[in-house]
């Protein structure tokens, strides 16, 4: 009992700081792209607009839900609860700060690419169960779009897993204890962070929301809860990959240099910084980069991103094994 006991409040404590960090990157997204557009963006509820995301979150909880008449109720209902449940997942595996993590599986990296696969069902059953061709197109846009990038993102993954010697999250991070690996792998830190854009249907390849040609994509026919556990879904989305970028190239809580003023921060906080930087250049894209056309994401994806990062495998792997380096 007090064992369930206590994986539920560690539970907790990953899920609730999550939710609240989706709500305030609402509130930065809308902030920064108000002053790239020379506007002053929310500043009426609270000091600066500072509760603005918990009094739109509110009012989307208070306004009734509207089930389409013609729509597959149960996988209506279902396919935003896939969606959010497969987002607040994928944190069980990251660690915070060393020792710091709700389950330190050796497969973590596995563990993650299992859970983010999944989450297109949740999209793909929105799209089909609303009954709207508007949708539909949407989920399969975003279906086929996620899978693209899918695939480059599992080989830049099994280069840093080459480097590090292991799948666990943790020792990913301390393997970069000398050298963070955005410095030896710059090119694939680049394709992976383009590739999380892609993945978590982020401008500019926000294909399957386009709304000049599909209304809102496959989120057309969601109103208040729905569409909330939709968006909070995403947004955890963006933070995971944000999280993930940091462990792998980052060097996830360590502190850029091992001196005192800097490895006197605890790690959890230099994983938050590290993070907001991210979370600043996803916003940060949006505001200023155009829509990518739909055949451009795709031949991005397979014929420049797939042979790039398989190319980078195999010299990262010859290099090691050359000159003896591959861990032990």
């Amino acid at each position: 009992m007090l064992a369930t006991l206590l994986i539920i409040l560690k539970i907790l404590a990953i899920v609730v700081p999550v939710l609240i960090s989706v709500a305030y990157f609402t509130l930065v997204e809308r902030k920064l792209m108000g002053s790239i557009q020379r506007r002053r963006g929310p500043n009426v509820i609270g000091y600066l607009g500072l509760l603005q995301p918990l009094a739109d979150g509110l009012k989307l909880f208070a306004k009734e839900t509207i089930l389409p008449s013609n729509a597959n109720t149960v996988l209506f209902v279902m396919a935003p609860m896939i969606t959010f449940i497969l987002s607040m997942m994928g944190w069980a595996v990251i660690p915070f700060g060393e020792g710091i993590v709700l389950s330190n599986i050796n497969v973590g990296i596995l563990y993650l690419f299992a859970v983010s696969s999944l989450s297109v069902y949740g999209i793909i059953l929105s799209g089909w169960a609303s009954n709207s061709k508007y949708a539909f197109l949407g989920a399969i846009r975003s279906a086929a779009q996620m899978i693209s990038y899918e695939v480059s993102i599992g080989f830049i993954v099994v280069t840093v897993v080459i480097c590090a010697g292991s799948f666990n999250l943790s020792e990913i991070v301390l393997a970069q204890s000398k050298v963070w690996y955005i410095l030896p792998l710059f090119p694939m830190f680049l394709m992976f962070f383009v590739s999380a854009l892609a993945e978590t249907n982020r401008h500019p390849f926000d294909l399957p929301e386009a709304e000049a040609e599909l209304v809102s994509g496959y989120n057309v026919e969601y109103s208040a809860m729905g569409f909330a556990v939709f968006f909070l879904g995403e947004y955890a989305n963006m933070l995971l990959m944000s999280a993930l970028t940091s462990i792998l190239f980052l060097g996830g809580w360590l502190p850029i240099f091992n001196i005192f003023p800097f490895n006197f921060i605890p790690g959890p906080i230099w994983l938050a910084v590290k993070m907001l930087i991210f979370v600043v250049l996803f916003c940060w894209i949006r505001a200023a980069l155009p829509r990518y056309r739909y055949d451009q994401l795709m031949s991005l994806g397979w014929k420049t991103f797939l042979p790039l990062s398989l190319c980078w495998l195999f010299f990262t792997a010859s290099v090691l094994i050359s000159f003896n380096w591959l861990p032990a």
